[in-house]
């Protein structure tokens, strides 16, 4: 029997994050105007205000879609390991192939949450995908042995953020960055719980 391929077109509130996506990533959120996003999206702007409100929800909505696939990835790449020190790495490890996509622009939340109005849902929203990651690493640290697991939690986000910037800052050597990162984050970890790799 032949497969029926659906023809349906992806709804408003699709075409507005997949358009949102693009742009607000590669071009940061306050550069880029909501008319922009709604021609992308090819919608009326009735739409993206029936749908989302407004930008700031908007650019809310698109930041929850990216922590989603985000943590998505590496959750992935975390339950491909079997000790938490080859978990903590593979965070950095998964970190350092998205250095290597052409599409690359850095961290969408730490771009975003620079621009942010204090207090706001793009703050809030970047706070969220930032405490993830803390935790992650916390929970990672204190399954290592780590004598501060908030300690080495903290260091190794700290150090997750910093590849992220110098990653997107110095685009030439993005191989030179995450393996860098990595390396620096496994002496951490060794020094946080006494055994080496």
């Amino acid at each position: 029997m032949a497969s029926v391929q659906s023809t349906a077109k992806p709804s408003a509130r699709e075409r507005l994050l997949a358009a949102a996506n693009e742009l607000f990533y590669a071009e940061g959120v306050q550069t880029v105007g909501i008319d922009r996003v709604i021609e992308h999206a090819g919608v009326a702007k009735a739409s993206l205000y029936n749908t989302f409100g407004g930008k700031e929800q908007l650019v809310r909505a698109y930041l929850d879609t990216r922590h989603a696939g985000t943590a998505d990835r590496i959750t992935r790449a975390v339950a491909e390991r079997d000790t938490p020190r080859e978990k903590m790495l593979a965070v950095f490890e998964s970190q350092g192939r998205q250095f290597e996509r052409p599409d690359f622009h850095g961290c969408a939340f730490v771009r975003a949450g620079a621009e942010a109005t204090p207090g706001g849902l793009v703050e809030e929203a970047a706070d969220a995908f930032r405490g993830w990651m803390r935790e992650l690493f916390t929970r990672l640290a204190a399954e290592a042995g780590a004598t501060d697991p908030d300690t080495l939690g903290h260091q190794l986000h700290i150090l997750y953020d910093g590849a992220g910037i110098s990653a997107l800052m110095d685009h030439d050597s993005s191989e030179a960055v995450a393996a860098t990162t990595r390396a620096a984050a496994n002496a951490l970890i060794t020094a946080a719980t006494g055994a080496s790799a």
